[in-house]
């Protein structure tokens, strides 16, 4: 009981910081779930990130289940997905309301306009920070540099791409062999 007391309010201290999505939830989850709690290792995260884009629904949301399960089962992984939607969707519930009102307004667009370039700035920052521990080879460097020009130039489903990168890891490995 005390595990998933614990799972939930990580996670809703995750949800809480959460602005612009999934990827922006990357170094919260880092930060937490490796460096403070050593709950998981980089390795593992990267993966629960790759399986939760690949996963019908939200990648942050994915990402708490499949982390609350590995720490809690079931239980486990449905307080990590409480935890990390709960301020999420009691702020969006009263944000609309509030800015149904006053959208209008130039100083409200201003201030979204300028939320959007940090949240850009921080997906900029956790996908270095991938790249960096993770593409580590000249054969990373290609699936890499590949794997974004068919999901930002041609538009490929992700889940096309990271199925690929499967299949190239696993021909890569028997050719190593």
């Amino acid at each position: 009981m005390k595990n998933l007391l614990k799972l939930y309010l990580t996670f809703l201290k995750i949800g809480a910081f959460m602005f612009g999505g999934g990827y922006s939830m990357l170094p919260l989850l880092e930060r937490e779930l490796i460096e403070r709690l050593g709950w998981t290792t980089e390795e593992e995260l990267l993966d629960y990130f790759a399986l939760a884009q690949c996963t019908p629904g939200v990648i942050a949301v994915n990402t708490a289940t499949f982390i609350g399960q590995k720490r809690g089962g079931f239980w486990g992984g449905a307080m990590a997905t409480l935890g990390v939607i709960t301020i999420p969707l009691l702020l969006v519930i009263v944000i609309v309301s509030a800015l149904m009102r006053f959208w209008h307004l130039p100083a409200v667009t201003n201030a979204f306009d300028g939320i959007r370039v940090a949240v850009a700035a921080l997906i900029a920052a956790a996908v270095v920070r991938l790249a960096r521990s993770n593409v580590k080879n000249l054969f990373g460097i290609v699936l890499c540099v590949l794997g974004f020009i068919a999901i930002a130039v041609f538009g490929q489903s992700p889940i096309v791409v990271v199925l690929g990168a499967a299949v190239a890891g696993l021909v890569a490995g028997r050719i190593r062999r």
